[in-house]
């Protein structure tokens, strides 16, 4: 075929022209070869409309056949979509942040969708610069991880004025009305020290978080549940964890020189449980029988450690589907809609770190 291009069009305009031919010809090949309509291979290469299983797999089978790829420059251009979200993490090598990930990529994939992830370790300055990064790529749509600091609000109030579809998960933010899917941390607290309560500790630790919002709500949770069962709180036996597993093994042995020692430890997040029991153990002392340890999170290896550790299960998978789930409604529906809350019941997970 002989694609003919008046020479007057615009550089850019005749790139699109010319793949968007392409991209109809091979539509066309498909269609003729199986004896289908362009508008049937089309539906199909799109996941959409409904087209009966054995079509389906014809089409599907020709096209891996004839090496067909969607060519994303040319649908854009009609769609005025990227078919991209952005998805912005504090921290990508985390557990918990990790299967978010995977989760999402796996809500939106049958829509079409791909999940460009960037991350921006704690850092206010640097989640706003990747924020506006994302932004300038044209993602139809935004999950967000934010740091919950006083800058996050001026760059929500640009995404909105942008009119860009956005979730936020893990983390709310105070007077943003956004939607938000996530888990209630304060019952996260009061899980995981009731547990260890009821497992028999008395004097139990705390080994909280880094300076968000969530950390704080934990901690609460902690500190109520102990308050409930007629248990004094000193402050000595908060100690600052972080939420990795050097910041846990560090501070569970600032932990260790309290007296009398604790019985018992509530960790911030499974990663800082992990250091915290390499510490109790590298001192010489037990899990669970001279202190128990009980973590939040159930990253997928709590249960293959040399001690199997107990956790609050947050619904981690939970919260990154639900989160695409909502954010492709509100791109698909090309309209505001009123934000929704949206929280994951948690549960204890009983392992050996607290079966004395």
């Amino acid at each position: 075929m002989r694609v003919i291009v008046n020479p007057r069009i615009d550089y850019f305009q005749r790139c699109a022209v010319v793949c968007w031919l392409a991209v109809s010809v091979t539509m066309v090949d498909i269609a003729r070869d199986l004896g289908v309509s362009v508008v049937t291979v089309s539906k199909v290469l799109r996941n959409q409309g409904r087209i009966s299983a054995t079509t389906r797999k014809r089409v599907l089978q020709r096209a891996k056949a004839l090496h067909y790829q969607m060519n994303w420059v040319a649908r854009s251009l009609v769609t005025r979509r990227t078919y991209t979200i952005g998805l912005l993490l504090p921290d990508f090598t985390h557990p918990f942040f990790a299967e978010i990930a995977r989760a999402v990529a796996q809500t939106v994939r049958p829509h079409g969708y791909h999940v460009i992830i960037s991350y921006f370790e704690e850092d206010p300055e640097l989640e706003v610069s990747e924020a506006d990064s994302l932004l300038a790529r044209q993602v139809d749509g935004l999950i967000i991880a934010s740091a919950q600091s006083s800058r996050c609000l001026d760059l929500f109030q640009r995404i909105q004025k942008r009119k860009v579809a956005y979730v936020l998960i893990d983390r709310p933010i105070a007077g943003l009305n956004a939607s938000f899917v996530g888990v209630d941390n304060r019952a996260i607290g009061k899980l995981a020290t009731a547990h260890l309560i009821a497992r028999g500790c008395r004097r139990i630790g705390h080994l909280r978080g880094p300076e968000i919002g969530i950390a704080t709500e934990r901690m609460e949770g902690y500190r109520s549940a102990l308050t409930k069962a007629g248990l004094r709180i000193p402050a000595r036996y908060v100690v600052k964890g972080g939420h990795g597993d050097e910041t846990g093994y560090l501070g569970m042995q600032r932990l260790l020189r309290v007296r009398p020692t604790p019985d018992g430890v509530f960790c911030y997040n499974d990663p800082v449980a992990i250091g915290a029991i390499q510490a109790i153990l590298d001192a010489g002392l037990r899990v669970p029988y001279d202190i128990s340890v009980a973590g939040a999170g159930n990253v997928q290896y709590s249960d293959r450690l040399a001690v199997p550790l107990t956790t609050v299960d947050q619904g981690t998978c939970q919260i990154g589907a639900r989160a695409a789930e909502l954010l492709m409604e509100r791109i698909l529906l090309k309209r505001s809609v009123r934000p929704r809350k949206i929280l994951i019941s948690p549960k204890v997970v009983e392992r050996e770190s607290t079966r004395r």
